[in-house]
């Protein structure tokens, strides 16, 4: 587990500390040799084991924590008694994980005042009105080794035959043979250049003749064209608050180091040129 997840669950904690959520917190379910296991420390170490957990089915997952548990508190009191503790290095590391919590929860606490629903509403708003207009359109391809199989798939559709159906018969294209062809909607930078060239110049409706690229012959045949729509705020602004939040706590340790008189002992002190003589007076 990383310290920033421990300084978020602690922080959790705090924020939900009613009397019923400390009580619920504090909740004792298990005991090992007689040392306390709760509902606190069974979230703390689900957290801690996230990637751990991912494999194990739903209904073993709680076990798995509180069996985790048990060995933890039984690994620590082991290194109780055997002293760890008294030991510099362990001092060191202690005091060094101690910093690191604190700092990781001021970060989490004051970065979520950054990242209100006025805040992110506004940076969304702001972005959207600095993009400029972009143009999509939605095609279909039939993609084949060779020109001549590329101009005979070319004849077959422009003599009425239903494009999508060549398609899933001819297409190479793994991603959309299967769908007829279909491509969605893209932008023309999403797509190499000879395709992107020859689909944009297209009419709704028309067919284009066999066109070359790294990937082999394309047959286009444009579906429909729009401008890009803007994206849904409700969609983006878990991204726009994770920015908002990760921005304010780049300002405040920057602020921070600003405020800070910052001595570097390990390195040599910078010299000061010495300041240059006047020049003599004649």
């Amino acid at each position: 587990m990383t310290l920033s997840r421990l300084a978020m669950m602690s922080l959790g904690f705090v924020l939900a500390a009613t009397p019923a959520a400390l009580a619920q917190a504090d909740k004792i379910v298990a005991k090992v040799n007689g040392i306390a296991i709760t509902e606190r420390d069974v979230a703390l170490a689900t957290e801690d084991l996230g990637e751990r957990l991912a494999q194990v089915p739903e209904e073993r997952k709680r076990d798995e924590v509180v069996n985790y548990l048990v060995d933890l508190k039984l690994g620590a009191k082991a290194a109780t008694d055997a002293k760890v503790a008294e030991g510099p290095d362990f001092a060191a590391r202690l005091a060094y994980n101690r910093d690191k919590v604190l700092l990781d929860e001021y970060l989490q606490r004051e970065a979520k005042k950054a990242a209100t629903p006025e805040a992110a509403k506004k940076l969304f708003d702001d972005t959207v009105k600095a993009l400029p207009p972009e143009e999509e359109i939605h095609a279909r391809h039939i993609l084949v080794e060779d020109e001549a199989q590329a101009k005979t798939a070319a004849e077959r559709v422009k003599k009425g035959e239903d494009f999508a159906k060549v398609a899933a018969e001819l297409s190479k294209d793994p991603g959309s043979g299967k769908e007829g062809g279909d491509l969605g909607w893209f932008s023309k930078e999403r797509m190499v250049p000879e395709f992107a060239e020859a689909a944009f110049k297209l009419q709704k409706g028309q067919i284009s003749d066999p066109v070359k690229s790294q990937f082999g012959w394309h047959v286009i045949k444009l579906e429909d064209r729009r401008t890009k729509p803007t994206p849904d705020f409700a969609a983006v602004k878990p991204q726009i608050d994770q920015y908002l939040e990760r921005k304010a706590q780049q300002d405040i340790v920057l602020a921070l180091r600003e405020k800070a008189k910052v001595e570097r002992l390990d390195q040599p002190a910078a010299t000061t040129p010495a300041p240059a003589a006047e020049p003599k007076k004649p």
